[in-house]
């Protein structure tokens, strides 16, 4: 059980979205959210408050009659629920209302308590809200992703429940729950956010480090079983860079290697002697994306780092306008719902991620081109060279998917279309940013399961595995659960998918 207190981490998404834990709001929540409440009332009584007696964006120059002011929310709701395209899965939208339930718990936006009640029931009971990714530009916040979730509050639109798409009436029929009291601004409260991209995003950046992780181990593998030297790798070279990131995974990978029998000391093969040797045979260093895996990988974690902090700011930030401040008894209106942090963070997650797909594609490549490894048949083909395949047709698979990433890495942040009849002249198309990083994600995963079944073939034909690090040698056993030794050609796509899906999940 999550204790909601109005305070979110990292840690904390995991419990939620990843193991399924209850969420239970703090009394103290609770007590803040209907303070902020009853003093907006008591203030917008003789003031003119903007979305909660005038219309919305351009339309704020028009004074909205008392009378009217309950169906002003409904009628923004309902006009916004415009969303296009795919629905955004089940877990991306959980992290999303967590996002907006804690905006909300701050006490800066003058909503009803029963909104943040029956968010948390639908958390609890798995009732996931159905939005679709096309819709939002992130400049007022999500307003229409943010829309179909207002929707499903007031009792109406769809909902993913128990595997199927239903109607929310019925759902809430079945499970005994009341739509939303709309009584001030809750409407526009719900859909002034930026908390669909921000819960997309974090989201992103656990997975990517699930990804960094994998990509790590694999580059440590790699360079074992080529027995490459070892001191590209050593405290020594790379801590003459003052890089925390570089550090971090040099540290890595030789905590993954330290007892390997595979990986070679310089000391021993090119310090000592050699004075009569014109070629060398062996390799002297090995290619960049051995070699440099440290100076690769090192700005993606230093990257992901960052934005991991970035995202956890706004998720405890009040993403919303106008703001209303209890404590100084007044109503401050801005643009705090602008997506612009978010953003330029998920473009420069796609970025590190498409770099890491980029290297995954070019380990693999090294492994399948025997005439650069010099150790390996060609696409490690462990049967008849000629008449069988062995990885060949898997790697088209690789280059393209990588190849699209690359494509996809062109940022969204500086991609601003004026809209809103020009009120909203320049925007963060935040959403649109962190679901194609989203996309960018899943196609590293792809990528990098590809590689990892070429390392363990490669184990195999090499017939290292009990010359390999323990923990190479647990990968190997791992995978070899999943896909088995082959030699003949094997149907290859429910394989990687297995792969994919294993390291997706561990």
């Amino acid at each position: 059980m999550l204790l909601f207190n109005g305070t979110l981490g990292i840690e904390d998404f995991k419990k939620v979205i990843f193991k399924n834990q209850n969420v239970e709001i703090d009394d103290e929540v609770i007590n803040k959210i209907e303070k902020s409440f009853n003093f907006l009332k008591t203030f917008s009584q003789n003031k003119v408050i903007y979305g909660v007696n005038t219309g919305f964006g351009p339309m704020a120059q028009y004074k909205i009659k008392n009378a009217d002011r309950i169906k002003l929310q409904y009628n923004l709701i309902r006009s916004h629920a415009s969303g296009t395209g795919q629905p955004i899965p089940p877990m991306y939208v959980k992290a999303a209302m967590l996002a907006r339930m804690n905006t909300l718990s701050l006490g800066y936006s003058g909503v009803h308590s029963s909104v943040i009640k029956l968010m948390t029931e639908l958390i609890n009971r798995e009732i996931t809200p159905l939005i679709y990714e096309h819709g939002g530009v992130g400049a007022s916040g999500d307003l229409v992703q943010l829309a179909h979730l207002a929707l499903v509050l007031i009792g109406e639109g769809e909902v993913f429940y128990k595997g199927e798409r239903l109607n929310t009436k019925d759902v809430f029929e079945k499970e005994g729950l009341q739509p939303i009291s709309v009584e001030l601004r809750e409407g526009l409260g719900l859909m002034n956010g930026t908390s669909v991209m921000t819960g997309i995003g974090i989201v992103n950046t656990i997975y990517t480090r699930r990804l960094l992780d994998w990509m790590t181990k694999a580059s440590a593998a790699i360079n074992e079983i080529v027995q490459a030297y070892d001191d590209h790798l050593s405290f020594e070279l790379n801590n003459t860079k003052k890089h925390i990131g570089q550090r971090a995974i040099a540290e890595q990978m030789r905590s993954h290697l330290s007892d390997s029998s595979l990986t070679k000391k310089r000391e021993h093969h090119l310090y000592n002697g050699n004075n009569d040797v014109v070629v060398f045979k062996e390799k002297v260093q090995e290619y960049y994306s051995l070699r440099c895996v440290p100076q690769i990988l090192g700005p993606v974690l230093d990257t992901l780092n960052n934005i991991e902090r970035i995202l956890i700011e706004e998720v405890n930030s009040a993403n919303d306008n106008p703001i209303v401040d209890v404590e100084k008894e007044h109503v401050y209106h801005g643009g705090n719902f602008h997506g612009d942090y978010v953003s330029l963070e998920m473009d420069k997650l796609k970025i590190v991620v498409t770099k890491m797909t980029m290297l995954a594609e070019r380990q693999l490549n090294y492994l399948l081109n025997s005439r650069l490894n010099d150790i390996l048949p060609p696409f490690v083909n462990l049967g008849t060279l000629g008449l069988n395949f062995g990885m060949q047709g898997v790697q088209f698979t690789a280059t393209s998917t990588t190849a699209e990433s690359q494509t996809l890495s062109n940022p969204m942040y500086v991609h601003s279309i004026p809209n809103n009849n020009d009120n909203q002249d320049i925007v963060s198309m935040g959403t649109n940013a962190a679901l194609i990083t989203k996309k960018v994600i899943e196609n590293a995963f792809e990528v990098i399961a590809i590689e990892l079944i070429t390392i363990i073939q490669a184990i195999e034909y090499l017939g290292v595995q009990d010359k390999t690090s323990s923990k190479t040698k647990e990968m190997y056993n791992d995978l070899r659960n999943i896909v088995p030794k082959f030699t003949e050609d094997i149907v290859m796509y429910p394989y990687v998918n297995k792969v994919k899906e294993f390291i997706i999940n561990n």
